[in-house]
């Protein structure tokens, strides 16, 4: 029996999640409160058969509920707590994704989009770490904690993303489906899981936004498998970014192998590629915060 190609085995999980989710499909409860701007739907203990449920918060564009027939490219965002809401958010301060949109939107620098906050798990780097990047390996190197290569699930995270919570996404909300219109996003840990999730689901993802990505996770491992495994410059994007100052003081060297690579498999800087320093930036929301704009603007700009 032959194996179906990649794109319809993956149409035939996604018509098997949306069938599995509209039988089981989790509730919906609006967030609302202080710091959080426009409409954001909450689908509480979004179900999987890959990994533990998890809340899943969707931001919709000003001009979602005025026009139909009007479809929207979508964001997925990993730490989906930290997005939206200083409530639920690490130290009471998110991202201002909901703010940093609709201002963006409304100075007409952006085009209207779907963003799709996926909040964590207990399991965080395990669903982070590039599985791919420690195949064969028995520990990985991580200060201050014992991790096993075998308890890395990122490939099941992902896995989640794309043949459950997509289908999902696509079918209740009025999306632009297509690998033009789907990108991804998130920070240290987060920034190492959106690259790899562009390079195991090229046909999904156009463009990845890592920021302060977490390459010193396992002594930079994961730069070989960037290395290997990087998408076609022509129709895939990339955005790095990182600070100088706590956590992000030790990036420098790794982001710069990192633009290396992408130099030598023919991504342009300044075209599909881009990477910032930001001087005296630190390892927090409240950095990412007053950054944000530069991400979403090269993602998913006009």
């Amino acid at each position: 029996m032959h194996a179906l190609p990649q794109a319809a085995l993956l149409a035939a999980l996604a018509l098997n999640a949306v069938t599995t989710m509209a039988a089981d499909r989790p509730a919906q409860v609006p967030v609302t409160g202080p710091g959080v701007t426009g409409t954001v739907v909450r689908h509480a203990s979004m179900p999987s058969t890959h990994v533990t449920a998890r809340n899943v918060d969707v931001w919709l564009p000003p001009g979602y509920g005025r026009d139909p027939q009007q479809r929207y490219p979508v964001l997925y965002m990993h730490d989906g707590q930290n997005l939206f809401d200083p409530a639920t958010s690490y130290g009471n301060v998110d991202w201002a994704v909901d703010e940093a949109m609709t201002r963006l939107i409304e100075q007409g620098e952006l085009r209207e989009a779907i963003v799709v906050g996926v909040w964590n798990s207990p399991k965080r780097f395990h669903e982070y770490m590039p599985r791919r990047a420690v195949q064969g390996m028995r520990k990985i190197a991580v200060p201050g904690l014992d991790v096993r290569a075998a308890d890395i699930v990122s490939d099941n995270y992902l896995a989640f993303l794309v043949t459950e919570l997509k289908p999902f996404i696509d079918a209740t909300y009025r999306t632009l489906p297509d690998r033009a219109n789907t990108t991804i996003m998130g920070s240290s840990m987060g920034g190492l899981i959106s690259q790899y999730a562009m390079s195991v689901y090229p046909e999904v993802f156009g463009g990845a936004g890592c920021v302060s990505t977490h390459w010193p996770a396992g002594d930079g491992i994961a730069l070989d498998d960037f290395a290997r495994h990087l998408p076609d410059p022509a129709t895939h994007k990339y955005w790095f970014d990182f600070g100088t100052a706590t956590l992000d003081a030790s990036y420098g060297p790794y982001q710069r192998r990192a633009d290396e690579i992408l130099r030598k498999a023919g991504y342009v800087e300044g075209q599909n590629w881009v990477t910032k320093k930001f001087e005296s930036a630190e390892h927090s929301e409240k950095a990412w915060r007053l950054r944000v704009d530069q991400p979403l603007q090269f993602l998913i700009g006009r």
